[in-house]
């Protein structure tokens, strides 16, 4: 497995090459520390799977070098590792494509179990971030339980397939959603389905309708509280009270 780490800090692109290489034995790393060379290394022909990246590289701003990654090198993983903790960055770095999203505040262990879970094709969604400006976001959760994460689990494991499926969406609109999952355009999900992108755009429409939410990043967030509980769908007068315009 090849994973690309995009950082300007030394210190913290040694800490996240040894966190990155506890993932597996066969683990190869790049590290740089600049745009320009994460876009140079992928140029150069190396496959990656996963690329971590901040969000300020020098100056160069990571929002545009993930939708540029998202882009041009679609079957890779992008997760962000930022200093970041605000909820607005982790909805418009999910909303940009990103599998998932990790303070560097974190230890460890919660890099290790976000990096697992986007690696079996989930989306991690911090959940400590995400009530930290919106207590409203709590009433997401069944119960008093207050989970690390919202995690997305692949689009195949039994539970998420399980929730889906009381959503009565059509095969079709299933598996649009599993791609709009892992953060893929409309254009790159007509390619894959071999549809017209009308038609993807008809189809993420029905898929919204029945989420009761309007956005993508709402989708995101919505089917990982359904992944989480197994339980039915946010009332929708709790999810709009808990979403950012």
């Amino acid at each position: 497995m090849n994973v690309l780490l995009i950082d300007d800090h030394p210190l913290i692109l040694s800490a996240l090459q040894i966190v990155v290489r506890a993932l597996d034995d066969d683990v190869e790393v790049t590290s740089v520390e600049t745009a320009q060379a994460a876009r140079d290394a992928l140029s150069a022909g190396a496959d990656f799977d996963l690329a971590l990246l901040d969000l300020r590289i020098g100056n160069d701003n990571g929002f545009e070098l993930l939708s540029e990654l998202r882009a041009a090198y679609p079957a890779m993983a992008v997760v962000i590792v930022a200093a970041s903790e605000r909820r607005v960055d982790v909805m418009r770095a999910i909303d940009l494509g990103a599998m998932g999203f990790v303070s560097k505040q974190s230890g460890n262990e919660t890099l290790l179990q976000a990096l697992r879970m986007v690696l079996s094709g989930g989306v991690y969604v911090p959940a400590a971030i995400m009530r930290s400006e919106e207590p409203a976001l709590s009433h997401w959760h069944a119960g008093d339980r207050t989970p690390s994460a919202w995690s997305i689990g692949p689009a195949s494991s039994a539970g998420t397939e399980a929730a889906l499926a009381r959503l009565g969406l059509t095969r079709r609109q299933s598996e649009v959603l599993a791609l709009l999952l892992r953060g893929q355009s409309n254009k790159l999900i007509a390619r894959a389905l071999n549809l017209s992108v009308e038609t993807i755009k008809d189809h993420v429409a029905a898929i919204l309708r029945a989420l009761k939410v309007s956005s993508r990043t709402q989708a995101v967030l919505v089917v990982s509280e359904m992944s989480a509980t197994g339980g039915p769908l946010p009332r929708r007068e709790q999810f709009l009270a808990s979403r950012v315009e």
